[in-house]
């Protein structure tokens, strides 16, 4: 292949992908408010749930992993222990933290709206 025939070629890489990366962006704000509000729903089930499972049945915080419903997976769990608290993360968007608080159980911590 000579040189201006992989010139156009990686030319005509880098136009495609920044048209892929430009239509990436316009979905996601186009999509923006749907998106954040599952993934909102999603973080709170996910924490509320977790603590539970990590603070009141005891279970490894890698345990009550598997207890997220099909298409969580890209919710992560992070447990403190000294807070007896599990935070629940959805990457760019949102997190939501429960508390488990004797009498109560676990509790959401108010989301800011």
């Amino acid at each position: 292949m000579s040189n201006s025939k992989r010139s156009l070629a990686s030319r005509l890489g880098v136009w495609f992908l920044l048209l892929v990366v430009g239509g990436v962006a316009a979905a996601a704000l186009a999509y923006r408010e749907p998106i954040e509000g599952y993934a909102e729903v999603g973080t709170a089930y996910a924490a509320r749930v977790a603590c539970s499972c990590r603070f009141v049945a005891g279970r490894s915080l890698e345990d009550c992993a598997k207890d997220k419903l099909a298409g969580m997976e890209l919710v992560t769990l992070v447990d403190d222990e000294r807070a007896k608290s599990v935070t629940a993360r959805f990457p760019l968007v949102t997190d939501t933290t429960a508390t488990y608080r004797e009498g109560y159980g676990c509790v959401l911590e108010p989301w800011e709206g």
